[in-house]
């Protein structure tokens, strides 16, 4: 999995290595679904501070397209743990959905006697 990181925030450069390491680490047992993502990381209002550290998520997924989550918090950490908790959750939904279609559904046959 291809992971790309952009800021423009000097903190939230910081926490590149962290957001990368929590990204596989949530992703790992759907890896093979996400072949690249994005982890973007803004401070929505600058130095004024309150709910404004938003970290938005893009995945590229094969055979869905691009999924994106975001989230927004007063501490990077917890906005970066929540968007990827609702990443997770949210492939998790595509995969359990694809391969529910995929099961051949029971065909009642009507017998006669």
């Amino acid at each position: 999995m291809q992971i790309l990181f952009t800021s423009r925030d000097p903190d939230a450069r910081e926490m590149r290595d962290i957001t990368q390491r929590r990204l596989r680490f949530v992703l790992r047992r759907l890896a093979w679904l996400v072949p690249q993502a994005t982890v973007r990381l803004t401070d929505v209002n600058g130095p004024r501070g309150g709910l404004d550290k938003q970290c938005q998520v893009e995945l590229e997924t094969v055979g869905r397209g691009r999924v994106v989550v975001a989230s927004v918090a007063a501490d990077w950490r917890v906005a970066i743990d929540t968007a990827l908790a609702r990443a997770a959750r949210l492939l998790e939904r595509i995969r359990t959905r694809r391969t529910a279609s995929r099961r051949a559904r029971p065909r009642l046959v009507e017998s006669e006697t």
